[in-house]
């Protein structure tokens, strides 16, 4: 999935939390964060912590991949 969004990711952590079976409160305390900053984080709250949303992810088995892009306009020489 293409991550463009805060809600983006809040999608995909609520998706991986409910297909392990976990409910917030079980996440939250496995994960080493509080239940409303999980709660936060699955409702696309945009001034979570990026440190806690990445420990988070890796903690839940989410691998997150970045690719750059060009600036570079089509058919224009660099």
């Amino acid at each position: 999935m293409k991550v463009i969004t805060a809600e983006d990711i809040g999608q995909i952590v609520r998706q991986k939390r409910k297909e392990d079976g976990l409910t917030l409160e079980e996440a939250a305390a496995i994960c080493g964060v509080s239940y409303a900053f999980l709660s936060a984080l699955e409702n696309g709250k945009e001034t979570v912590r990026l440190n806690k949303v990445l420990q988070v992810t890796r903690c839940l088995g989410i691998e997150l991949e970045a690719h750059l892009r060009s600036w570079a306009v089509p058919g224009e020489k660099p």
